[in-house]
């Protein structure tokens, strides 16, 4: 239990706030004081080794008692690390600090002083930045510039959970998709997998993507305001035909795209069509790609799992692994349908042109329309 840990560091330590302000968004008091007087004893024991450093062609003495101090300090932060794994107040050691403690964890010794390996550079002291970062939060670098916000969480899919940042540094929100731990190696590479074919496209109706992380399995993407879902639940009786028109244009060009470029989303929904409000207009662009299939995809098996609540109910019969661009067009069907009336039940349609359309798209697979330009060509038809 963590509980009896915080009280027996809080009695065997002298507590200092000096960097408590860094350690805030943890919220409890004496964890914020605890990592803050770990802080200030990890820097103080590296400023008195950096007196040794750097030691270039040569090794050096780190003397006896500072020895002992840092394997001590060391020592109470991963203890503490392992201690608060799967609590709310879980950490990690910011990226630079592990790597010094890895190394002085090869050469520091309890007795006699330590010896300072060769070439080995003068430590750098975090006096501006935290050292500990809570594991639902993100360390942003910029060029001159560091910082950590609280990451806030938006969303759970079937791989990954996502969570809403604030980056100062350009003053607007990101976001961050983090695979879940208990993924497979499969599954991880398909996540990896999701993320690559996004960057690779490049159309200002799919969602924009920045960077990888490989050692928490996650990356960074831009934030959109809504899914289609939540937005048409808040305004579907303010909507105007004109904006209903927008949003299915957008989409189908979105989606010819993908499938110029050889792709089928194969899990479109209106979960995974987004929506960006601006002042003067709304920008739709398609996310989540972990089920996207291409001729050079290499994931996708016989047993790969039914996802998509717009998707082809016969693909049940038929296997996913055997999806075609007719299966995408009963879904894009299916979405068109939804944006222009805000409902899913397509049983008693009243408008007969749309009702011709819904059925055309649904209906049995030899008769559906071909590609996106045919459908768009009967939505403009409506």
């Amino acid at each position: 239990m963590y509980e009896n840990y915080l009280a027996e560091l809080r009695k065997d330590m002298q507590l200092t706030d000096e960097f408590a302000e860094f350690y805030n968004p943890f919220g409890r008091k004496d964890v914020i004081l605890i990592l803050s007087t770990l802080h200030f004893s990890l820097i103080n024991l590296f400023k008195c080794m950096n007196e040794r450093l750097p030691t270039k062609d040569y090794a050096a003495h780190f003397w006896a008692d500072p020895s002992r101090e840092l394997i001590d300090t060391i020592d109470k932060i991963e203890t503490l690390q392992h201690r608060l794994k799967n609590s709310e107040y879980s950490f990690q050691i910011e990226e630079y600090n592990q790597s010094v403690i890895n190394k002085c964890n090869e050469f520091l010794s309890s007795s006699g002083g330590s010896t300072i390996p060769e070439h080995m550079k003068k430590i750098e002291l975090y006096y501006a930045v935290p050292i500990f970062i809570k594991t639902n939060t993100v360390s942003i670098e910029h060029p001159n510039n560091k910082s950590v916000s609280n990451l806030i969480p938006i969303g759970e899919g079937s791989y990954a959970l996502t969570y809403k940042y604030h980056d100062n540094y350009y003053s607007r929100d990101f976001v961050i998709k983090r695979a879940k731990k208990d993924l497979s190696e499969k599954e991880l590479k398909r996540f990896k997998q999701e993320f690559e074919i996004m960057k690779g496209l490049k159309s200002p109706y799919i969602v924009e993507v920045y960077s990888y992380d490989d050692n928490n399995n996650s990356y960074i993407m831009e934030y959109m305001d809504y899914t289609l879902d939540k937005f048409l639940k808040l305004n579907n009786d303010k909507i105007s035909s004109g904006v209903r028109k927008s949003i299915i244009l957008q989409l189908l060009k979105a989606c010819k795209y993908l499938h110029e470029k050889g792709y089928l989303h194969r899990d479109l929904s209106p979960s995974n069509v987004l929506i960006k409000v601006y002042d003067d207009v709304l920008v739709v662009k398609i996310a989540d790609f972990g089920l996207a299939k291409n001729p050079e995809n290499k994931l996708t098996t016989v047993n790969t799992e039914f996802k998509g609540y717009f998707n082809d109910p016969n693909l049940k019969l038929e296997g996913f692994n055997n999806y075609s661009i007719s299966h995408e067009i009963y879904a894009l069907t299916m979405l068109v349908y939804f944006i222009t009336t805000g409902r899913t039940n397509t049983s008693k349609i009243t408008d007969r042109k749309l009702n011709n359309l819904v059925r055309k798209g649904l209906g049995d697979k030899s008769n559906r329309y071909k590609s996106v330009d045919e459908l768009c060509e009967a939505y403009r038809n409506l």
